[in-house]
């Protein structure tokens, strides 16, 4: 006898559904109550499941909903289900799969499938015979049910439907799959394709068996009148590129021209689907080869697409032109992740950074921040002048013309875009029109409309390094007012980009800025009293990129006066535990290492505060780790941003610290932050150590004891950031150290010159611990010398890209007594000394005189005429900076 509800029990559920669909939160809280509570009886999910397939007298949403706390249920407690309900759901699943309503059909696939996601495939071997049964079926509803499930088993489970534990199943189902591209029903079809679309990514061997029927029943449906079907193929075409781009060559001519119709799609989510594949095929080698003859009509195509839609300004209030008074919504404000202090070297070629982040304006409409069909066209313009340079020009420049000027805010606004686009991959070929271009769109930044105003903006800032190459007086300063204005714009928009894009100008221009800080700060000052929430985080940002770009050309008192009263002001409003402390704190320690002495009077609150932090967190983490059950673990964040700005601290204010550190337990947090299990914070950590070494080491002196080990134990380039930061704090220790560093030598040299030989290992990493190996062989050359040979060659070829500076000048010094020490070390790898010791453009007078001993000792060690064969397989510019330099 099948299990049957007590009518009574029915009823009080069917009450409880009603009431869940109630607005008022405090029904639905003592629904939740009631739910929990009812979770006690074995058969509770026994009378849900009957709701959701039997109780047809019911409304298909009061059903549903009890299908989906059924899923709910199964989610949390499935383990405990008793057999003969587990039996029963399963059941009543598989006989209602066909149910007459599309929503309850979908709400038994969402069960189902998390049904099999509990690992309950092995358990359940009737479901895919039975799924493959009701394929077959005559009814729609039995067949598109089963396929609704199957896909979101596809979706959510697919490693384990190519499993052997389980024989399998994808042999059978691909295959199976494939026959129905061809089905009557345009959902059958969609669904068909989605199931198999799973599998392409991952290349699963039983796609890549039957990958030309597959691409071959594509092709079938390309022209299908389905909106979903025509998304699904391109969908598939897309991942195909990236992962069988050689079973697409014979036919890509075919392809990309259907790929030029779908990405004029009728149907927005078509057009989209299908402008992501320019950006897959971009990726590819072939990519130019096969894209040069449709280039000319693609260009267009995209061009078009960068035009805002309707529905677009709609969304983003593009008629409202004024809006700085309106409070932003918190919603909006996106999460803020903090970037942990990493030590790294100045090259001597450039000063780029290592991250090669770009930041992308096709992000401008964050009220929008969905992927779409402007942004994917942007973007895919984008990577295509990268691939095809100033060859794509000849295309662009005519349609340029006519949207730069054309009359229709929209086109012109798309025509700014492009310019923005471009400007990356066509450099070269767009100097010869800056000089004109330029001064059009610094003219456009105050455009009647404001979303004309904040994309002019952005393309500007990609041509900023441009601009400051350019006479100021042209240019730059005409460009820097204009922003400026754009800053106390009337437009929250724009004042974002304005925020933004000179942010930008900042780090390209750097001290060139420094005639115009008083201009620059008035106005950004002058922000802070007209910005809502989410436009001062920005802000905060560009003051800080300010500081980091002109350094100690803030320390003036009237800079000092008008910037810290409305920074100290917002820091003194902020509650510990508002997250807007992350920026703010950031800015600050940009701020505080640019005004050096400037930040004292400041100082003393915002160092107190930081520890507290520190503390405060610690505090949380050790509560959370005793009673998880009582404590929330922190946000560790609070402190890493702390710490970071007691870097700046220690950096700007060196000895001027002292007594802070004196007067706090600040190295004992350190001693904890430094063995957390965060990396993060040890990074920050280490940072502080360094930091605090260089500027007060009489109070670290004492705890070096304890504080090396810890060190030692995170020479580990798994974690590079934190190996790095580990790496420099224990070259600045040994410095101080002097030779009482001799009884820390064994802990550290090892790793040290494992990392050095370690492939691969990125640059910032090899030159501080180059640096950090010729500190502690400075202060400790008899215990570092003997092991020169394994090291010499990479030390010298990490250290002779970087700038002269006092880190490299006590490395060479170092190195230079060990190979007095060890001459032999050395021999074998002279050639390479030689060139190091070239890449030196002033060294003082000492280090010179000790360059000149080592060269002459070796010159005279081998005799002139085997210097001479030696010094032949120099380069030329080697031998003569040597000879010049050093008379060998």
């Amino acid at each position: 006898m099948a299990w049957q509800p007590e009518e009574s029990g029915l009823q009080q559920i069917l009450q409880l559904l009603k009431e869940s669909q109630s607005p008022d939160t405090a029904t639905q809280r003592a629904v939740q109550q009631k739910l929990e509570e009812l979770n006690r009886y074995p058969d509770f999910n026994n009378y849900l499941i009957f709701v959701l397939t039997k109780l047809k007298t019911e409304d298909d949403p009061t059903r549903s909903l009890s299908g989906l706390i059924l899923k709910n249920n199964v989610r949390a407690h499935f383990e405990k289900f008793p057999a003969e309900v587990t039996t029963f759901i399963k059941q009543e699943c598989l006989n209602s799969i066909g149910d007459q309503s599309p929503l309850i059909r979908a709400t038994i696939g969402i069960l189902v499938t998390t049904i099999v996601a509990k690992g309950e495939l092995r358990n359940w071997s009737e479901l895919l015979p039975t799924l493959c049964q009701c394929l077959e079926s005559e009814d729609y509803n039995i067949c598109e049910g089963a396929f609704g499930a199957l896909q979101k088993i596809c979706e959510d489970s697919a490693e384990c439907l190519d499993n052997d534990s389980v024989n399998r199943p994808l042999n059978i189902l691909i295959p199976k799959f494939l026959q129905f591209f061809r089905h009557q029903s345009p959902k059958i079809r969609s669904h068909a394709i989605a199931c198999v679309n799973q599998f392409i990514i991952s290349r699963t061997q039983a796609l890549m068996v039957h990958i030309d029927t597959f691409i071959e029943n594509l092709f079938f449906l390309a022209s299908d009148e389905d909106t979903e079907v025509r998304k699904n193929v391109c969908r598939a075409l897309v991942m195909l590129v990236e992962v069988r781009m050689d079973r697409l060559m014979p036919h890509i001519n075919n392809i990309i021209e259907y790929m030029l119709l779908r990405t004029q799609d009728n149907d927005d989510g078509v057009a989209l689907e299908a402008c992501e594949f320019w950006l897959s095929l971009a990726e590819q080698a072939v990519c130019k080869e096969v894209l040069s003859s449709h280039i000319a009509r693609l260009v267009p195509i995209l061009v078009k697409g960068m035009k805002y839609s309707e529905i677009d300004i709609i969304l983003l209030k593009g008629d409202v032109e004024e809006d700085e008074m309106i409070p932003d919504n918190e919603s909006d404000i996106k999460p803020r992740f903090h970037k942990s202090k990493t030590h790294n070297q100045k090259r001597a070629e450039d000063n780029a950074e290592e991250d090669g982040e770009s930041e992308e304006g096709y992000d401008d409409d964050e009220s929008l921040s969905d992927w779409n069909l402007r942004k994917c066209s942007a973007a895919a313009l984008d990577v295509l002048a990268n691939v095809f340079h100033e060859d794509i020009l000849p295309f662009l420049l005519p349609i340029l013309k006519e949207t730069l000027f054309s009359n229709d805010w929209e086109i012109r606004e798309s025509g700014i875009l492009v310019l923005g686009a471009i400007a990356e991959g066509c450099m070269n070929g767009m100097m010869p029109h800056l000089p004109e271009l330029v001064p059009y769109l610094i003219n456009w930044l105050s455009d009647k409309k404001a979303l004309v105003r904040s994309i002019t903006c952005w393309t500007l800032s990609r041509y900023a390094h441009w601009v400051v190459g350019q006479p100021h007086e042209r240019y730059l300063k005409p460009l820097m007012t204009e922003l400026l204005k754009r800053v106390l714009d009337s437009n929250k928009r724009v004042q974002e980009a304005a925020c933004s894009a000179f942010a930008t100008l900042e780090e390209e221009a750097c001290t060139e800025l420094v005639p115009y800080l008083s201009f620059i700060l008035e106005t950004l000052v002058y922000a802070f009293g007209k910005y809502q929430h989410k436009n001062l985080l920005i802000l905060y940002d560009a003051i800080g990129t300010l500081a980091d770009s002109v350094g100690h050309h803030l320390n003036k008192e009237e800079y000092v006066k008008m910037l810290m009263p409305p920074l100290i002001n917002k820091w003194n409003m902020l509650k510990d535990e508002d997250k807007d402390l992350f920026p703010l704190l950031e800015c600050l320690s940009s701020v505080a290492t640019a005004l050096q002495s400037g930040f004292l009077p400041y100082c003393e609150p915002v160092y107190r505060r930081c520890v507290s932090l520190v503390e405060q967190t610690l505090n949380q983490n050790y509560a959370n780790l005793q009673q998880p059950e009582q404590y929330d673990p922190p946000d560790k964040d609070f402190m890493i941003v702390a710490l970071d700005l007691l870097s700046g601290l220690a950096e700007g204010l060196e000895g001027n610290i002292e007594g802070l550190v004196a007067n706090s337990a600040i190295l004992k947090l350190l001693f904890q932050c430094m063995q957390d299990m965060m990396p993060e914070v040890r990074q920050s950590s280490f940072a502080l150590l360094g930091d605090l070494t260089k500027a007060c080491f009489q109070h670290v002196k004492a705890c070096i004891g304890d504080f090396m080990p810890i060190l030692g134990a995170n020479l580990n380039p798994e974690f590079i950031s934190v190996c790095n930061n580990a790496t420099w704090a224990i070259g600045e220790i040994s410095l101080k150290m002097g030779a009482d560093m001799e009884p820390y030598v064994k802990l550290v040299i090892n790793p040290l010159i494992d990392i050095i030989n370690r492939p691969n290992t990125p640059k910032t990493l090899l030159e501080n611990t180059a640096i950090t190996i010729g500190r502690i062989g400075l202060v400790c050359p008899a215990e570092v010398a003997p092991l020169l040979q394994q090291f010499i060659r990479l030390w010298c070829t990490s250290l002779r890209n970087i700038r002269d500076n006092e880190e490299k000048d006590s490395a060479f010094r170092g190195v230079c007594l060990m190979i007095s020490a060890n001459p032999g070390g050395v021999v074998q790898d002279f050639i390479f000394f030689c060139d190091a010791v070239a890449s030196w453009v002033h060294p003082k007078q000492d280090l010179r005189d000790m360059f000149y001993k080592i060269l002459h000792g070796f010159k005279n060690q081998v005799g002139d005429e085997n210097w001479g064969k030696f010094s032949d397989q120099f380069p030329q510019a080697l031998r003569e900076r040597l000879a010049v330099n050093y008379q060998v």
